[in-house]
């Protein structure tokens, strides 16, 4: 007879539940008494006791490897959604309180990378108690993070609009046309977008969101989309135009030292700028923690001053 859920709740206990995580993960009892500042025989006790709780083995040994067991596996699952609910608990409870903690996981395509910083300065001043980590990836894998609900919130333009999604846009991403300083085409009294495609176009790998900007602009214009180099960042492509390899199309953000400097030059195309908007964006199921609701509010509350230090307006 299956143990009652009151019963079973007599017999556990959370620092057995904290133990049986460890050696689960470290596949060790000694590696886990020593995270956990155990010894290995008060390791086995808590492990042992949990066992007589559920009436079934979780770990054995077969030679000197250390095995989980169906029982186990079961347990793993379980014990990670209590814990996750444990800490979202912890954050609600500090937010009742009015200090917003916990952690907020971004991702941001990597056209976004350079102004993340500049957003996070004024967020963790505001909130100094939530812990963020930031992971940029090009779009296709940004989409795939977004469908596999990995992270809290995402930075991207060019949001899909074939899926349920929360999408706020706070930022114009213009990409623009550039050349080296020195390149033929600035000597032309008009050029083409053509010419310019034609003139050895280096652009970033498949996937990528200024990429598809591109190809998309040239299908609807009727545009050859020709590439002369594939390369794997925005920041490759900005020294391959500089270097004289070719001509790229750019985020305008990515470059202002460059063209303060006179390094690159954009070229006058019809057509161009090509404008996206920066969103930050989420599942629309999903249902924000206090971190991730922080931070919406914060772009929301900030967009003219984001336009004035980026855009200059």
């Amino acid at each position: 007879m299956p143990l009652s859920v009151n019963k079973l709740t007599g017999r556990l206990t959370f620092r057995q539940l904290q133990v049986f995580k460890a050696v689960y993960e470290l596949r060790s009892y000694s590696k886990a008494g020593e995270l956990l500042g155990l010894t290995q025989p008060a390791v086995s006790s808590q492990v042992r006791q949990l066992e007589q709780a559920l009436e079934q083995p979780l770990f054995e040994y077969v030679g000197r490897r250390l095995f989980t067991t169906a029982a186990a596996e079961r347990m793993a699952e379980s014990i990670n959604h209590i814990f996750i609910e444990l800490s979202n608990l912890q954050t609600d409870l500090g937010a009742l309180k009015g200090n917003v903690a916990g952690e907020l996981r971004l991702v941001a395509v990597s056209t976004a990378q350079y102004m993340v910083p500049y957003l996070l300065r004024g967020f963790l001043d505001l909130h100094p108690k939530i812990s963020v980590s930031v992971k940029v990836v090009n779009r296709a894998t940004a989409l795939q993070r977004l469908h596999e609900n990995n992270d809290d919130l995402i930075i991207m333009g060019m949001v899909p609009v074939d899926r349920a999604l929360v999408s706020l846009p706070f930022l114009d991403n213009e990409l623009v046309p550039v050349v080296p300083d020195d390149h033929l085409l600035l000597e032309r009294e008009k050029v083409t977008p053509q010419q310019f495609l034609d003139s050895n176009l280096l652009v970033r790998e498949p996937g990528s969101g200024s990429r598809l900007a591109l190809e998309q602009h040239c299908q609807q214009q009727r545009l050859r989309f020709k590439p002369g180099m594939e390369l794997g960042s925005n920041d490759s492509v900005k020294h391959g135009v500089i270097s004289g390899l070719g001509v790229g199309v750019l985020p305008k953000l990515s470059i202002p030292a460059e063209l303060e400097l006179g390094r690159l030059k954009v070229v006058d195309l019809d057509g161009f700028p090509l404008r996206r908007d920066f969103c930050v964006v989420h599942p629309q199921a999903k249902h924000p923690t206090p971190a991730m609701q922080a931070f919406l509010d914060y772009i929301q509350q900030n967009i003219k001053e984001f336009e004035r230090m980026f855009l200059g307006s």
